[in-house]
């Protein structure tokens, strides 16, 4: 976006601050009218033929985009990954302390990676994992849907669970 003096185009298309058209003037002309306002002439469309021109407070509109930007950051929603991790044969208490915390990561919007960690002759029998990872699903079912079915990469078998649609 150019402003002022580094508009290189002999003529340019004219837009004053209210937003009317004040047609093709020569640069130099549509300069001296910016600067009798007390404003800046800014190229809003370089492409065009001519280029389009617009007579405003360039530091002013810095200033709202810069507000804009900020005000969009605010209400963007970063959904997070929060870990699970647990064991083909975890207790029947240890299992619903993990399935507490997985509830409420899904309660504040977040998605949950439930991680069974299979060590030794565990590894040998994967159904005993499966059958703890649909337990958890049957437990969250009300806060929580599964997003990618359970997988088995080496010593661990991963699915993720994220938070209901409202």
């Amino acid at each position: 976006m150019n402003i002022n003096s580094a508009i290189k185009a002999r003529q340019v298309r004219v837009i004053d601050d209210e937003g009317g058209q004040l047609g093709i003037l020569v640069t130099s002309e549509a300069l001296r009218l910016a600067e009798e306002q007390g404003l800046d002439l800014v190229e809003v469309s370089p492409q065009a033929e001519p280029p389009v021109c617009r007579i405003m407070d360039y530091g002013k509109y810095k200033y709202q985009q810069a507000k804009r930007a900020s005000e969009a950051r605010k209400k963007q929603v970063k959904v997070e990954i929060k870990e699970v991790k647990m064991r083909p044969k975890t207790d029947d208490h240890d299992f619903q302390f993990k399935i507490r915390h997985a509830r409420r990561f899904l309660e504040e919007g977040n998605k949950v990676k439930m991680t069974i960690m299979f060590r030794g002759r565990e590894n040998a029998h994967p159904e005993q994992g499966l059958k703890q990872l649909e337990k958890a699903v049957a437990a969250l079912k009300d806060v929580g849907q599964v997003e990618s079915r359970p997988s088995k990469m080496g010593r661990f078998m991963t699915m993720m669970i994220g938070p209901l649609k409202k």
